[in-house]
């Protein structure tokens, strides 16, 4: 024997109907929380430092992974005029 039943209720009256505590204002807080650190972090971050520390693994760096993009934009190679 198969018994569906099909509830309709908001994520709220779920919520209150099982007992579980309402976190709404922890998650708000905790967000703001995480979004001044978010804004803290870029605000000190150097996009040029973060792009050479990225880059870093990179043959050349920074400035082989600028003469490629120019090589492809270009149609040119620059490892044949170098």
């Amino acid at each position: 024997m198969k018994i569906t039943m099909n509830i309709e209720c908001t994520p709220e009256e779920a919520r209150r109907f099982l007992g579980l505590p309402d976190v709404t204002g922890l998650q708000e807080e905790m967000m703001e929380g995480l979004g001044a650190k978010m804004r803290e972090s870029l605000a000190a971050t150097d996009p040029e430092a973060l792009m050479k520390t990225w880059m870093s693994g990179m043959g050349g760096g920074f400035e082989e992974m600028q003469k490629q993009f120019w090589s492809q934009f270009t149609g040119q190679n620059t490892k044949d005029s170098e």
